[in-house]
């Protein structure tokens, strides 16, 4: 096992850190190399309000230190927008069947986050910062902050016009690792996306309704997953019980990593419990089913530095994704509206 780190994996890596380390360099350089449209800094290059990063860091800074919690409900947002129709805050938007409303979005946190950052820029530059810029900006400020690699969030995005639940097509915590690799395929991302981003387990936490097949009737059987930790499995029933009793909490959460628990933490030990069999979810277990998954989880486990050189060029390909710029979208003067209906047009 210990010769594959050598093979072909290993040169993986080596290529991977070779990508990141050029990216860098361009950031350092000051050259403005554009991806699918974005540029790194754009609002400081291209616009009168060059200090939109930096409020962007600083509010995030704020609500960081008042709840960690913020760093899983923004990566689990982005995730949420980028996925679906594309970056362009889609997932951002209220009404009657918008996307936040599907069924695979219940439990999304982190809109006052981008309300209360999109509201301070619109007082200091109106109509210039997108909400899909805002909302991959502040999650790069929020994952940093609990220990994540602070890669460079390329911008310009403008932000969409429709969101739509019958478009969300995110896949359950409980799908197999192929055909979880088959939807990122769909979406133009490949396995080692796969890998590092749900690597973004490392931290949060998930309702039991999405692990009580795990724990009491996996595929049917009436017993538990057989991959589960025998220790895992009587913790997590403890937490998740088959059936709740009055007063009880209907549909508790349980935190997917406990040993970043309340601490809300970015590690790589998310990868050594998979290995472990300790991971909650079935999609994070499933690593393990897949010859790439195993090697990913076992470089990752063994190489914070590798997980994260990995996680900046995952996340950027994630955020590249379905983009807006130059006269696609509008940049919304409230995330929750387009501007055709945002309610403050109407005021007095």
């Amino acid at each position: 096992m210990s010769n594959f780190r050598k093979g072909s994996f290993g040169l993986l890596m080596l290529l991977l850190l070779l990508s990141i380390l050029a990216t860098l360099v361009v950031v350092d350089a000051g050259i403005s190399v554009p991806i699918n449209g974005l540029m790194i800094h754009y609002y400081e290059k291209n616009t009168t309000c060059k200090s939109a990063e930096y409020l962007v860091k600083l509010e995030v800074k704020k609500m960081w230190d008042l709840d960690h919690s913020i760093t899983p409900a923004l990566l689990r947002l982005a995730y949420s927008d980028c996925l679906v129709t594309g970056c362009d805050a889609s997932i951002l938007l209220d009404g009657k069947g918008s996307e936040k409303t599907a069924p695979q979005n219940s439990g999304l946190r982190g809109f006052a986050v981008i309300d209360r950052i999109k509201k301070i820029l619109e007082d200091k530059c109106p109509g210039i910062v997108s909400c899909a810029d805002i909302l991959q900006l502040a999650t790069k400020e929020a994952a940093a902050l609990a220990g994540a690699p602070k890669y460079p969030v390329y911008t310009g995005r403008k932000d969409g016009m429709k969101s739509n639940a019958s478009t969300v097509d995110l896949p359950p915590p409980s799908i197999s690792w192929n055909k979880a690799l088959a939807y990122f395929k769909l979406k133009g991302l490949d396995v080692l996306d796969l890998g590092t981003l749900l690597g973004a387990h490392t931290t949060g936490v998930t309702h039991c309704r999405y692990i009580v097949d795990r724990l009491y009737n996996f595929k049917n059987t009436k017993k538990p997953d057989p991959s589960m930790n025998s220790t895992l499995l009587n913790q997590l029933r403890k937490s998740c019980p088959r059936t709740t009793k009055p007063g009880q909490v209907q549909d508790p959460v349980v935190f997917l990593n406990p040993e970043t628990n309340s601490n809300y933490s970015f590690t790589n030990s998310y990868y050594q419990r998979v290995l472990d069999h300790n991971a909650v979810l079935g999609i994070d277990q499933s690593f393990l089913s897949s010859t790439d998954g195993f090697r990913i989880a076992y470089e990752f486990a063994n190489g914070f530095q590798d997980f994260k050189l990995s996680f900046s060029l995952a996340i950027d390909r994630m955020a590249s994704l379905g983009v807006l710029t130059g006269d696609k979208g509008e940049i919304r003067r409230n995330c929750r509206f387009i501007n055709a209906d945002n309610p403050g047009n109407f005021s007095n």
